[in-house]
């Protein structure tokens, strides 16, 4: 079988751009099939060059953007998928999987099966955030969600309001995501006392702004905190600055002391600062079954999250961390000084975090449930 990935992101050093759940997810699923001898190909499309490179056995090809003034949604669609098929027919491909961000793929007809992975809408997003969609992007993405032959999600929190939001009728099957415990392995040894981190994009739905008000009244408490912001700064959405210069607008002069941010950095890197630090924030508006979640849940974290949609079929108020209202500020900062104020409380939780990843979202498993799906969709 060969199983073929169109993504927009790839954690890769030859990848110049922002890396995101995507892209860590499909590199993820990409080197565990090829472990269980199945081929794997990664289509990431829009790119600044052409070229193909050969890593842990999958074939990346770097698809240029076809660009044309006023009709670059077209000509770049239209590009990729001749591209694509040309590849697909020479190379036996027998399904390939796009995820439904923005409907990248509305009006493509490939030479194979074809899924999408429902990671999370635009419309999705902006109906948590209860922001307006772009019309072009709702369109898009109903178009892309129509044309597939089978759709897949990330959690059932996500299925359901996708189905609710575009009015679908086909069946939708879910298979959470997971990480590798045998990667993501817990190391207590250089955790620095009272540090909590903040991992992944800087941005105004992941509960950024409410973490910056929650350590303003937190180092009142406790003057010996400090936070890392980890992950690259974006555009807010609402006002147009930078995120990251919202979140300094907000601090107070002593809790900015005690702030560091840091741009995106190789994930290995990634890895080593959440194992460092004492305590994870996580209080994200808008999921679909967050890869950062799995990862610090898998590393024995403290952990304090959100706890919308999605979080109730990942995290156990009270048993795996703690989970809350990100605009509760005042319940923010408790959990997380109860976190700090009772150790042995809180690595019971960590222990317990990981313990639920391993039975429940065990990689083997999830792994085993893929190819049944692709092999149930292939076209004879």
């Amino acid at each position: 079988m060969h199983v073929a990935f169109v993504t927009p992101e790839y954690p890769i050093n030859s990848f110049k751009g922002a890396v995101g759940g995507i892209g860590t997810f499909t590199r993820s699923l990409a080197e565990r099939l090829v472990k269980c001898e199945i081929q794997v190909t990664v289509f990431i499309h829009s790119q600044s060059e052409q070229k193909d490179i050969v890593i842990n056995s999958v074939h990346i090809y770097f698809v240029k953007k076809k660009s044309f003034k006023g009709i670059t949604w077209f000509t770049n669609r239209l590009h990729f998928n001749r591209y694509v098929n040309k590849i697909i027919l020479a190379e036996k491909i027998n399904v390939i999987e796009a995820p439904e961000w923005t409907g990248f793929t509305a009006f493509m007809k490939f030479k194979c099966s074809f899924l999408i992975r429902l990671h999370g809408s635009d419309t999705y997003f902006c109906k948590l955030e209860n922001r307006n969609v772009k019309f072009k992007n709702r369109f898009f993405e109903s178009k892309a969600l129509k044309g597939a032959d089978k759709l897949i999600g990330v959690s059932k929190f996500v299925s359901n309001q996708t189905e609710l939001l575009f009015n679908l009728k086909s069946e939708i099957n879910v298979i959470y995501n997971t990480v590798d415990t045998k990667v993501f392995k817990p190391n207590h040894e250089e955790i620095k006392p009272k540090s909590l981190l903040y991992f992944g994009t800087i941005v105004r739905k992941k509960g950024v702004l409410e973490i910056a008000q929650m350590f303003n009244k937190l180092v009142k408490l406790d003057s010996e905190v400090t936070l890392i912001l980890l992950g690259a700064d974006n555009l807010d959405v609402l006002t147009g600055k930078s995120t990251l210069k919202l979140i300094k607008e907000i601090l107070s002069e002593e809790a900015l002391k005690r702030m560091r941010s840091i741009s995106a950095i190789p994930h290995h890197c990634v890895i080593e600062y959440v194992q460092k630090s004492d305590l994870i924030l996580l209080p994200s508006f808008a999921e679909a079954f967050p890869m950062t979640w799995l990862e610090a849940m898998s590393l024995e974290k403290k952990i304090v999250a959100s706890d919308i949609g999605w979080s109730k079929e990942l995290m156990v108020d009270g048993v795996t961390g703690y989970t809350i209202n990100p605009i509760n500020t005042n319940l923010f900062v408790s959990k997380v000084m109860e976190l700090l104020q009772n150790p042995i409380k809180a690595s019971q939780m960590g222990r317990s975090a990981r313990e639920r990843i391993i039975n429940e979202f065990d990689m083997t498993e999830v792994i085993s449930q893929n190819i049944k799906l692709y092999k149930s969709i292939i076209k004879c």
